[in-house]
């Protein structure tokens, strides 16, 4: 049983990073994205060792759910929020090599 229920847990804790990873997200707080990342990376990681191999009952079968589907919700938003952001980053970089292979071609103003 104790299994079972560490594995409802991790689907708890891992629902309550990416809901703080969104509510961040929102907020343009992406300096904190990469720990959290880490730690769901960790989470993730937990359910793959503990996941029982006999069925949850229907009441844990039901919260799983419930948490997964609260999962993918945040998780749509957290990439639709970041995606943005790191188009805009390739962008920046791109110049900044463009500026770069100009600076070393004609030499540096």
């Amino acid at each position: 049983m104790a299994a079972r229920s560490e594995v409802v847990h991790c689907y708890a804790q891992l629902a309550s990073i990416l809901s703080l990873m969104a509510a961040l997200a929102r907020a343009k707080e992406w300096d904190r994205l990469p720990e959290l990342e880490m730690q769901c990376a960790a989470m993730i990681e937990r359910l793959r060792i503990v996941t029982p191999e006999e069925s949850l009952d229907p009441a844990q079968v039901n919260e799983a759910q419930r948490l997964l589907q609260r999962i993918r919700a945040d998780q749509q938003l957290v990439c639709e929020l970041v995606k943005p952001q790191l188009a805009g980053l390739v962008a920046t970089m791109a110049d900044l090599q463009n500026r770069n292979e100009l600076d070393r071609a004609y030499g540096s103003r």
